[in-house]
């Protein structure tokens, strides 16, 4: 009996011993590279693993994990930069394909299309051609009474202050006309090629919906 209990202990022991040495073998290490280059490894991870990143080995030496450096302030707020660039960018990309759904579904033919542009440089010239009959109208006022003012000044007269007050009235509003009109003006080539690339996407997007 003695025997067969000194048999069972050792047994025990060597099962323990067995379950240790399996269980040793299969802790995992760290493995990295320091900034010359040097392969490390190590059984805790090490502060300066961090910094040039660091792989998880398991005791076949297989890699399980990787993990990168740790980055810098400047890499990070990169790093946010370049995400931020990247959401704009697809916002951009969503409004335009959005914009591109309701331009087709207002205008399922070009003629109609053509028509809203023409409507629109309509609009524009009618505004020119209003504001320039106004322009007209106060410039001629404006010439008038200057002419009286002159008249009054080499008679000796002093321009009544309500008068001069008219005259600058209508000054200014004679500049701000003659601006708006030059602004307008200007706006029509611009207006032009906007109309002419809206379009050659409209044919493109019309193109590509009958493919499919």
């Amino acid at each position: 009996m003695r025997t067969i209990g000194l048999l069972l202990s050792t047994l025990m022991l060597a099962c323990v011993t067995a379950a240790l040495a399996a269980e040793s073998g299969s802790h995992n290490r760290y493995k990295w590279k320091d900034a010359q280059g040097n392969l490390h490894y190590d059984d805790a991870l090490p502060t300066e693993a961090l910094q040039f990143g660091y792989d998880e080995v398991n005791s076949q030496g297989l890699v399980v994990k990787h993990v990168d450096r740790t980055k810098t302030a400047e890499e990070t707020k990169a790093d946010e930069e370049a995400a931020a660039r990247q959401a704009a960018q697809k916002h951009t990309t969503e409004e335009q394909a959005a914009h591109d759904q309701q331009m087709l579904a207002a205008y399922p033919d070009e003629r109609e299309l053509i028509g809203a542009q023409q409507a629109q440089m309509d609009v524009l010239e009618q505004n020119i051609r209003t504001t320039q009959i106004s322009l007209d109208s106060q410039e001629k006022s404006l010439t008038e009474m200057l002419s009286h003012a002159a008249d009054m000044e080499r008679n000796g007269k002093p321009v009544p202050a309500s008068q001069q007050k008219q005259i600058d009235v209508l000054r200014g509003n004679v500049e701000k006309q003659k601006a708006y009109i030059a602004r307008k003006q200007q706006e029509k080539p611009g207006l032009t090629q906007k109309f002419a690339d809206e379009l050659a996407h409209y044919r493109e997007l019309r193109a590509k919906s009958q493919q499919h």
